[in-house]
């Protein structure tokens, strides 16, 4: 597909958005604004559908199609978003993006901490959805984190390749595993007398949290802290915001478990066992149905007033939104489904037109 047409694909779709968000009596300030002095005012007003048609699609095609922006964007969150983010960095740099386009991994929680609360970035990442005391930091600076669901991550829970005892575990066992439980004979007797290497991300990531929400707090009577606490104190336990750290650890040792996003697990998964859970393996059909119990959204999360202020930033987006479908299986994720994906383009619509 050529670049031209590309572009005026996307000027259908954004005027039709346009002309959604708007109201079809508008008939005001634009056109006499932009008459010519010297041509007299027309005596009748101008048909609503030449103010509503023409004014604006020029526009949108100029401000938000990648070959026609520039400018910094800084975006900063889930180490889990990270490989898909950059895919769509480089598609859309591709697309002619020529300005600066930076993204960092540091975690869900310093991702929103820098967005929410430093106001440092214009795009939070996330594998968890936004807090309630997070938003309210975000209040505190003047935004309102506006939430676009970008994908579908299944946490894989592995084991060496070269592990021969394990192939599945309950959510229960999985949780002892990650505290109480010494050697891997505590778990089941079967199992080797050896010791548990536990390896983890660091608490500051995304994938940290969820692990604590589904496995550990229900193991330490529905209370978080206590089960943060649990993983957080068991012995042999190695954390890291890095996951090719915990993937060479993992790797190292036919003792060791540890568990980080899907797309990590697809890269090394020649040296690395995935476990069931609860009998049912993560593949793109469990994590959709939820059947997979340790399936989680992927988030972006930016805020209106800058999508209407720095136009890269809005395009990026746009562009995101329009084009993960066609990448997101190479990286490793699971594609939302077509309503969920269209919420998040309305959300984005709202956002930009007012």
């Amino acid at each position: 597909m050529t670049k031209i047409v590309r572009t005026l694909m996307f000027a259908l779709i954004i005027t039709s958005f346009v002309l959604a968000a708007c109201a079809p009596s508008t008939t005001q300030a634009p056109e006499s604004a932009e008459a010519p002095p010297q041509t007299e005012a027309p005596t009748t007003a101008p048909e609503p559908t030449e103010a509503l048609t023409e004014a604006p699609a020029e526009e949108p095609v100029a401000m938000y199609a990648p070959d026609a922006v520039t400018g910094d964007i800084i975006a900063a969150g889930s180490s889990t978003v990270f490989p898909l983010a950059e895919r769509m960095k480089q598609r859309f740099e591709e697309e002619g993006f020529s300005g600066n386009l930076t993204i960092d991994s540091i975690g869900s929680g310093a991702g929103i901490e820098r967005f929410c609360v430093n106001g440092e970035t214009d795009i939070a990442n996330a594998s968890r959805a936004i807090r309630d005391t997070e938003i309210e930091s975000c209040t505190a600076i003047g935004r309102t984190p506006i939430e676009f669901q970008v994908g579908i991550d299944a946490l894989a829970v592995v084991v060496s390749s070269e592990n021969d005892f394990v192939t599945d575990v309950t959510i229960e066992e999985l949780a002892a595993i990650y505290s109480t439980a010494t050697n891997w004979s505590d778990v089941r007797p079967e199992w080797p007398n050896e010791p548990i290497l536990r390896f983890s991300p660091g608490t500051d990531s995304g994938t940290f949290d969820y692990f604590v929400e589904v496995v550990m707090t229900p193991a330490n009577g529905d209370d978080a802290e206590a089960g943060s606490a649990a993983l957080q104190n068991a012995a042999n336990l190695q954390l890291s915001e890095d996951d090719n750290v915990l993937v060479q650890g993992v790797e190292g040792s036919p003792y060791a478990i540890g568990y980080f996003g899907f797309a990590y697990y697809q890269e090394n998964q020649g040296a690395l066992k995935a476990l069931s859970i609860n009998d049912v393996e993560p593949t793109a059909e469990t994590a959709e149905s939820g059947d997979y119990p340790l399936s989680r959204p992927l988030f972006l999360y930016s805020d209106a007033t800058i999508l209407r202020e720095k136009p890269q930033v809005a395009s990026f987006l746009w562009f995101f939104l329009n084009n993960v479908n066609n990448e997101i299986a190479d990286v490793g994720y699971f594609p939302v489904s077509d309503a969920k994906l269209q919420e998040a383009k309305d959300a984005w619509s709202a956002a930009v037109v007012e």
